[in-house]
């Protein structure tokens, strides 16, 4: 049976290419980090000409879900964005190296989801959702104050999950214990004046300012797997970036 018997036939075949590729690694056929098959093997598998498998790959490639390495092949690219919040709060370790601030879990529960992240999840406004609250520290100090909602049925594992166990960071938890792999975010930066509670928590004055940044983290298949909202002290912001 051709690779490409279930594709959808309205979409050229290099669309229909793409969406068989990103199917299987959303099934678990492949992996973060797997090596997929050769275009030549994807070419006999699927019907289709070699170019046409190039086009889908490239497609691919472009959208960050796959990596092609010189001499070794093409393989399902792992994201770490996990880190990617410390471009904006940068945080380094004593040789200079760029580290990851420790994490804790402030709380957990069921809650109803809020408007906001309802919408981001593909939820109803009001259904239950796992609510995590989470604070990043560089030693004792605090660094950032987070908000994450995650859609239960996905995320089950996590409510009987100790605290200590959740560690540093949250992607690699979330692919090992509930198979979901984020692979894209978007993010929306604002700035904010502290209320009386997060000022608190962060140890800054009430209303000073900080930094918010909203993210929707997506899967392979671009389905929203989490919502999440950062807050950091401004003082300890920075925003680059090269324009040619």
């Amino acid at each position: 049976m051709s690779l490409l018997a279930d594709a959808d036939p309205r979409l050229s075949r290099y669309q229909q290419l793409r969406d068989v590729i990103v199917a299987r690694i959303v099934d678990g056929s492949w992996r973060a980090g797997d090596a997929i098959p050769t275009e030549a093997e994807l070419s006999r598998e699927a019907g289709i000409a070699v170019g046409t498998v190039r086009k889908a790959i490239d497609l691919l490639v472009a959208e960050g879900i796959l990596d092609r390495v010189q001499g070794r092949g093409t393989f399902v690219r792992r994201p770490s964005l996990d880190r990617s919040l410390f471009r904006f709060f940068r945080l380094t370790d004593g040789d200079g190296r760029q580290a990851v601030p420790q994490a804790r879990i402030l709380s957990r529960s069921r809650a109803p989801c809020p408007t906001e992240a309802a919408e981001a999840l593909g939820l109803p406004p009001g259904a239950p959702a796992l609510r995590l609250e989470r604070l990043r520290l560089d030693g004792a100090t605090p660094l950032l104050a987070e908000e994450i909602w995650l859609a239960p049925d996905r995320f089950a594992p996590l409510e009987d999950l100790a605290p200590d166990a959740f560690g540093d960071l949250l992607y690699p938890l979330y692919e090992r214990l509930c198979g979901e792999v984020v692979a894209m975010a978007d993010e929306t930066l604002t700035a904010s004046g502290a209320s009386p509670a997060l000022a608190a928590r962060l140890g800054l004055p009430a209303g000073a300012p900080v930094m918010v940044i909203e993210r929707i983290a997506r899967g392979y298949d671009r389905h929203p797997i989490e919502w999440r909202r950062s807050h950091g002290a401004a003082e300890r912001f920075r925003y680059r970036v090269e324009i040619r």
